[in-house]
């Protein structure tokens, strides 16, 4: 039996649509597969330790270290040997942010820019994160006081991760680009391999080793990500999770709901329904 300590709790606001935030007390049950978001991700460890695997690096991070993670950057954090460990996660909207940062003078130009730092292991920064999540968590609250303290402290962090961050990144070559947009928009479809190569001119083995290579996962798992990502838009309007599924490209609801819980950890029903609201 799943213990309620174990159940993640997702909060969100629709008044403050830019951030939304994930809270784990225990984790050992937490079993991720490889997966992206579209927003940028800070996460704070608030007990135990875990594996960190960010694109090609590992990771072992614990209590006190704060996690960094740009959009679409495959990623996973798991349980080391069922030891104990609990994290909270904030879900930061990308154009929300950028203009964040060029009204602060931090980037020239309202284009997304990465950060190459992973890690951030400071006591005064983990203090204040886990203080501004409470703060998004209490239902005391009121909305200009969560508002602030949000937007205070990305205003203090963002000039410290400025000297890390990077230009967009442009190392992807067009014909795997190129793959990856049709994907996208294709991502409610029935996609075979076979289909892929004679629209693209190439063999098997090379596209699927190129574009892993760049994107950190197959094709396949690249548009499963890309389907449980529209999936968690349409669980926050209270959408049907049947229905989800089925807009998203899903066969039937149980297929769905078992890889959603690979890429999320939580249930569709845990996600859309597990919620602090103002």
């Amino acid at each position: 039996m799943t213990s309620k300590t174990s159940l993640p709790i997702f909060w969100r606001d629709p008044r403050m649509p830019y951030v939304e935030l994930r809270k784990v007390e225990d984790g050992r049950q937490v079993n991720y597969a490889l997966h992206s978001h579209t927003q940028w991700s800070l996460g704070a460890i608030t007990a135990g330790k875990s594996t960190y695997r960010y694109r090609e690096d590992l990771y072992t991070v614990r209590k006190g270290d704060l996690v960094l993670m740009n959009p679409e950057w495959v990623h996973t954090c798991n349980p080391i040997d069922n030891h104990p460990w609990a994290y909270v996660m904030m879900y930061i909207d990308t154009d929300w942010l950028t203009e964040l940062r060029f009204e602060l003078g931090l980037i020239e130009r309202l284009e997304w820019q990465n950060f190459t730092q992973a890690t951030l292991s400071d006591e005064d920064w983990y203090q204040r994160y886990c203080h501004v999540a409470q703060v998004l968590l209490n239902t005391e609250y009121p909305l200009l006081e969560k508002q602030s303290q949000f937007v205070t402290f990305l205003n203090d962090l963002m000039p410290v991760l400025s000297c890390q961050s990077e230009g967009p990144i442009t190392t992807i070559p067009e014909h795997l680009e190129a793959i990856a947009r049709y994907l996208d928009e294709q991502v409610t479809e029935d996609i075979s391999l076979d289909t892929l190569c004679k629209r693209f001119g190439y063999s098997s083995g090379y596209l699927i080793r190129a574009f892993s290579q760049h994107f950190g996962m197959t094709p396949h798992a690249y548009l499963l990500n890309r389907r449980i990502q529209l999936g968690r838009t349409q669980l926050k309007t209270g959408k049907a999770i049947a229905d989800v599924a089925q807009n998203v490209g899903f066969a039937d609801q149980p297929h769905f709901q078992r890889v959603f819980k690979r890429h999320m950890a939580a249930t569709p029903n845990q996600y859309r329904r597990t919620l602090i609201n103002q």
